[in-house]
């Protein structure tokens, strides 16, 4: 039985992260959720759904995967908002066609034969309730990424199962590979510290995995008097910059610089704080550059709970503690500050005194002065330039992503007057 990782129609409570990519591909701990879901069925093929517009790129992405389409005459549909634990498999086996709810949410559903037929010839652009008619149901408990803060909230546990699979086979795998650590370098609780090939450590370093463990995965350079305390993860090619304090629950991708404070955040591949000043609570998402001296303040003066702007909507997030929320392609110039619970959208450039405003629609330039709409053209010329530092070369592809992207953001921007 094949199995079908879908998007649904509460996709959007996750923007701007979900701009440039499927809800599935956000990454909690070490792993992606489709990376997660996959973990519980190893081995079984699988196809990819995912918004109309998004296709060129996944299918660039893992070509050899079907996407918006299934094979089989039977399949499994899943959501892919799910933060799926060790017993999914187990959680969704029926023999019959049925859909399992949590909360009213399709958590996932069995089709077959001419109900899969009927379904596979018209797929939804993102899934509902409604697209499931007529199929006995059950009720299953399921823990569903709903907003960004999600992912923040349970990366360090995240961390800690990521690492704990993670580790099984690769310990006696990387016991000859080649590290080079500097006399100096001081480990704590060791057993929970893994160290792939490729990484250099220079000396002066601290590695603390007495409350949790550390991932440094392959190539990673951390420059000297770093301090690293798990649970953590360093993401392949990433750089450490000398004096970078990563405290506990943070995800670092691959191909970051990362300097000065950091606190329970999440930052995606190809991000850059490579200077001082402090970021927590905070998901970051790829192709951003933090100017020197940013900052994000995480909580309230009066300690109340953060309310954030979702999706054109007030949200109280629940949680005292609460960041920097910044979609892809987006910067910062220096001594920039950000107040808790602030939204930038996709490909910002924000700047100027004092704090800007907790809402920033995709394609917006300047702060606190005032708002302008970042032309498209203008948006996608700086991220050539930016790529082809990573010796990547953007294609059409990454061209009309930027140009769609634009293009379903423009009722915010006009909404704020941009």
């Amino acid at each position: 039985m094949q199995l079908c990782i879908f998007e649904d129609n509460n996709y959007i409570n996750l923007e701007p992260l979900i701009y440039p990519r499927p809800v599935y591909e956000l990454v909690c701990g070490i792993s992606s959720l489709r990376e997660k879901i996959l973990r519980s069925f190893p081995k079984r093929r699988y196809s990819l759904h995912c918004r109309k517009y998004l296709e060129p790129v996944l299918r660039r992405e893992f070509p050899k995967t079907p996407i918006n389409e299934t094979a089989e005459n039977e399949c499994l549909f899943i959501n892919g908002r799910i933060l799926a634990g060790k017993n999914l498999a187990k959680l969704f086996s029926t023999k019959e066609d049925k859909v399992f709810l949590s909360n009213h949410t399709v958590a996932a559903a069995k089709l077959s034969g001419e109900r899969l037929k009927k379904l596979s010839g018209n797929l939804p652009e993102v899934f509902s309730i409604d697209d499931f008619p007529g199929l006995p149901s059950q009720e299953v408990e399921v823990t569903f990424v709903n907003y960004i803060w999600d992912l923040i909230n349970n990366n360090g546990e995240e961390i800690k199962r990521d690492f704990e699979f993670l580790t099984k086979e690769k310990r006696s795998r990387y016991t000859k590979a080649k590290r080079k650590i500097h006399e100096g370098v001081h480990f704590i609780n060791k057993k929970q510290i893994f160290i792939a090939g490729g990484v250099e450590i220079k000396p002066g370093c601290v590695l603390d995995a007495s409350k949790g463990p550390i991932y440094i995965d392959s190539d990673v350079l951390i420059y000297p008097n770093a301090v690293i305390e798990g649970p953590a993860y360093i993401g392949e090619r990433t750089k450490i910059k000398s004096g970078a304090a990563i405290y506990e629950n943070v995800s670092i991708g691959k191909v970051c610089k990362v300097g000065g404070e950091v606190e329970d955040t999440v930052m995606m591949p190809y991000s850059n704080k490579q200077h001082a000043g402090f970021i927590g609570h905070s998901y970051l998402g790829s192709w951003i550059n933090l100017g020197a001296d940013t900052n994000n303040s995480d909580l309230k003066n009066n300690y109340g709970k953060v309310k954030v702007r979702v999706n054109g909507n007030e949200v109280d997030s629940g949680s005292q503690f609460l960041g920097l929320i910044m979609g892809d392609h987006s910067k910062t110039a220096i001594n920039t500050m950000f107040n808790t619970g602030t939204v930038v959208g996709f490909s910002c450039n924000v700047f100027g005194a004092d704090f800007p405003p907790k809402e920033i629609p995709s394609f917006s330039w300047g702060g606190n002065g005032g708002m302008t709409a970042y032309n498209v053209e203008k948006s996608i010329e700086t991220a050539k330039r930016v790529l082809k530092r990573r010796d990547i070369e953007m294609t059409t592809d990454d061209e009309n992503l930027f140009r769609n992207i634009f293009e379903i953001t423009q009722e915010a921007r006009t909404k704020k007057g941009l």
